[in-house]
């Protein structure tokens, strides 16, 4: 028997736009899941976009900060930043490049600007770890812009595969424990696109330039620019550009189910682990 075709697609099961905040030494973003409209969206614990042509907005960076027990993942579209933590690693993000960073059991580090002028624009995803790997080594897993594929599976359509498989193309992160995919993708003006969702993941679409029209037939929604759709109801993503261009992420994970306790920049199972995280931190053991 056909599945329906309403049954089909994924459809935006609630839409929301981030809230204006700041963060660091006061670097204004827009924080799209964090916030009190989503808290989260397992296993996606924030999305903050940053994107300003103005350096006061950006200039004092992120200085030493700690976390513990999730991951970070930073995509630049536009500027540079200079990152640096307590165990020597360093590396410096250019636009376009990646950097998916275990916190694990725990690092100290800085994000700053290497930059006096101009636009800085990009995300940061925190994505949960399970209880398993909570306490797991740091490690980084860092791309420049020529490493990430990009692929041009129709007419008018591109998409860089950061992470996650399309068309047997597979993006350079790899986290078992989330499966995750991540996809930046342009539409063409008239252009549309579907794609097949990985079964059971959480998945939302973000739209950064242009407006979208998301989910198919009477269900389809458009998204404005700087609009996040949570998906659901279908396993095949579709999108189109009518008037315009349209630029947007496509981020999918599998759900954790597991107790979430957090504070700040640590993410743990139970309120104890907070507080040893706190002892851990202070008596210099990240």
């Amino acid at each position: 028997m056909n599945t329906p075709v309403s049954d089909r697609y994924a459809r935006a099961t609630r839409t929301l736009r981030g809230q204006a905040t700041s963060d660091g030494a006061g670097v204004r973003l827009t924080r799209v899941i964090g916030g009190p409209a989503l808290p989260d969206l397992d296993p996606f614990l924030l999305l903050d976009e940053f994107g300003t042509d103005r350096p006061e907005d950006y200039i004092a960076g992120f200085p030493e900060h700690p976390h513990r027990g999730f991951e970070t993942v930073t995509y630049m579209l536009d500027g540079r930043m200079r990152h640096r933590d307590n165990h020597g690693n360093e590396g410096l993000l250019t636009p376009g490049s990646v950097q998916w960073m275990t916190a694990g059991r725990g690092l100290v580090h800085s994000e700053m600007p290497e930059q006096q002028e101009g636009r800085m624009r990009g995300f940061q995803l925190w994505v949960n770890l399970p209880a398993k790997d909570k306490m797991t080594a740091p490690r980084y897993q860092e791309f420049p812009a020529d490493d990430i594929p990009e692929v041009q599976p129709s007419a008018g359509v591109s998409v860089k595969v950061i992470a996650g498989e399309l068309g047997g193309t597979r993006g350079p992160i790899s986290q078992p424990a989330t499966d995750p995919l991540y996809f930046d993708i342009a539409l063409d003006a008239g252009a549309s696109w579907e794609f097949p969702l990985p079964e059971g993941h959480s998945a939302f679409a973000y739209v950064f330039e242009g407006e979208a029209d998301v989910g198919e037939g009477s269900e389809a929604r458009r998204l404005e620019t700087h609009e996040l759709a949570v998906l659901g109801g279908g396993n095949v993503f579709k999108a189109g550009a009518s008037g315009k261009p349209v630029r947007l992420i496509l981020v999918a994970g599998r759900p954790l189910r597991e107790p979430v306790a957090r504070y700040g920049p640590f993410v743990m199972n139970t309120k104890q682990e907070i507080m040893q995280a706190f002892v851990d931190f202070q008596e210099g053991r990240f």
